[in-house]
Order: structure tokens, then sequence, then C-alpha cells
């Protein structure tokens, strides 16, 4: 009778001690393994500041959420990614917006909506007007916007002088590349050249050949990156603001607790001061690189630079308006006056 006793209380504490692992390992936090796209080469300042998010992320969450690291587009170009992001296929992103589901999303990239720094800060921040917009459009598509990455002022990169380069009515007799979005070729029209909307893993390629003479949709960091070799001119026209975006797919945002919420938006808000604190600076420096390896720099006088963009905004900014919207383009303007 001792022995079955004894069994009897070590059978209840084995099943005790059971209980409790079972139930430790059903409190323990989730872990996660998720790819993260973005386009530029390893070892370079994108490349960098996204293993940096992957760090961050693995280090704050004591190594529950891994992400890997895919530079270079080897998940696919931006568009491709946009939509596997949707569809849960891939989790997270930093690159610009593709407009081709949603063409409201130009918004983000409005020709001239800003012409200096410190209307980018004020624009393009987390929690303005145009960033909300940004957000509540992409979660149609089943994305969360994390945060944004302030790049550089956009211009063109081409392989050779253009006439007038800072007079929008002389025809420049040139065929440039375009994202595949309106309002970038209406924009090319504009200021006197043909367009030919590309995706970017095309544009090498298409400059190198002569099918194009050059591309709108870039910076001075794109342009020493990829096409240092092949591009003679840098016109800096400013005519957009290149911003990129971190975002991820939202089912998974909406399955973390609020504590990993947390802590992803964290790393996302810290990335985005950290490219405001230096963004301005690295433009200059990307602009001395070109400079430095041989490419012809063009800027313009503030006159020059206000009669492209007034040109931009009498023709092209009514058409953009059919794609987007008056109402939340007169919203965004009543933002910036």
């Amino acid at each position: 009778m001792k022995m079955k006793k004894i069994v009897r209380i070590l059978l209840v504490a084995l099943m005790g001690v059971t209980l409790l692992c079972l139930i430790g390992n059903a409190a323990e936090s989730p872990k996660y393994h998720w790819k993260i796209n973005h386009t530029h080469p390893v070892g370079d300042h994108i490349d960098k500041d996204v293993n940096w998010i992957a760090n961050e992320l693995y280090k704050r969450s004591d190594g529950r959420i891994t992400v890997d690291v895919y530079p270079a587009s080897q998940l696919g170009d931006v568009t491709t990614v946009q939509a596997r992001i949707g569809l849960g296929d891939v989790e997270m992103q930093l690159g610009w917006l593709d407009t081709t589901i949603d063409k409201r999303l130009a918004i983000y990239a409005l020709p001239y909506i800003v012409r200096n720094w410190e209307g980018v800060r004020e624009l393009y921040k987390t929690g303005s007007f145009l960033m909300n917009t940004i957000a509540n459009l992409l979660e149609e598509q089943n994305i969360k916007l994390i945060s944004g990455w302030p790049n550089s002022f956009g211009g063109l990169a081409l392989t050779k002088l253009p006439p007038s380069p800072g007079d929008p009515d002389v025809p420049k007799n040139m065929k440039l590349r375009t994202p595949p979005t309106r309002q970038y070729v209406l924009v090319v029209e504009n200021l006197g050249y043909s367009a030919t909307p590309l995706l970017w893993t095309e544009v090498f390629t298409s400059v190198q050949t002569g099918i194009v003479n050059g591309l709108i949709g870039g910076n001075e960091d794109a342009t020493f990156t990829n096409f240092r070799d092949i591009i003679k001119y840098y016109l800096a026209i400013n005519d957009h603001f290149e911003m990129w975006f971190l975002y991820m797919n939202l089912d998974l945002w909406n399955s973390l607790s609020k504590e990993d919420q947390k802590l992803v938006q964290e790393v996302g808000s810290e990335l985005e001061q950290k490219r405001f604190d230096i963004a301005e600076e690295e433009e200059k420096y990307n602009r001395q690189r070109l400079i430095d390896c041989g490419i012809e720099v063009l800027t313009f006088t503030d006159e020059e630079i206000a009669k492209m963009a007034k040109k931009i905004q009498e023709n092209v900014w009514p058409l953009i308006k059919e794609d987007i919207g008056s109402e939340l383009i007169e919203k965004i303007l009543a933002e910036i006056e």
C-alpha cells in the first residue's frame, strides 16, 4: 500500500510539473522569422539602415524577432514585393511606393509640392496629414505603414546635355525613362522630353544601350550607386522629393502583441528621425560624389526652378487630380500653405 501511495504521489507530482511546463510554454512570447527587401547593393547606406532595423528588432526582442535582409531586389522589384507584402508572402520592405494598384498613392511624390528641406520636414513627418493619408491608403492593400525614410530631392540623370536645360519650353529631343506612373510621364513631357515608362530593374540596360537618354525618378545617390559609369550629366531640378517608406504586412502587424507593435514602431520612428537629421547633408555629399567621378552637375536659379514648377502646376496638377482626387490634393496643399 505504501508503495502504491508513493507511486500515486510521484504521478501527481509529475503531472503537476508537466502542467506547469505547458503553461509556461503557452505563456512564452511568440517567435518570428521575417524577410525584408530593399533595392540597393550590399554595404551602401540603405543596406546599412535595413540591417540596423533587423539588428535592433532582434536585440530589443531578446532574439524573438529575426529578420533576414534581402538587398538588391533579391525578392523582386519594389512593385512586386509591395504586392507580395499585401498578400503576406513577404513581411517587410524599405522602398518607394508603387501606384499601380492605387493611383491615389501618387500623392506622396506630387511634383513640386515642396521645394526646400523645411517643407519636407513638415510634410513628410510621421503623423502629418500626408503620412496619415498614405497610411490609410496602404491599409486598403493590407499593408501597415511603419515610418518614413527621407531620402533627397529628385532630378534628371542624362547621357547627353539637352538644349536649354533650365527652360521647360524648349524641346529637348531626348527620351527619358520614367517610373510607370502617369505623373512622371506628364512631368517629363512638360519639361520638353519624351517619356518611356520602365521598371527600375530595366533602367540600366535601357540607358546603356541607348533606348533612353537618361531617367527621372532618382536622385544623386541613386545615380552614383547605379549609373555613374554611363551617366554624364545630373540636372538638380528638384521636381519631387524622394521619400521612401518602411512598411509590413497588415495582418502580421495586427497579430502582434501591443508590446511588439510598440517595439516595431519605435525602431521605425528612430530610423525616420535619424534620416531627417542627416539627409540634407547626405544630399550634398552625394552631389559631390557625382562631381568627383566626372559627372557634371547642373543646378538652377530660383527663377528657373519657379518656371519649371509653374508649368508643372498649371499643366500637370489638373490631370493628376483626375487620378488622386481634387479634394485630397486640396487638403494636402492646405497643409503646406
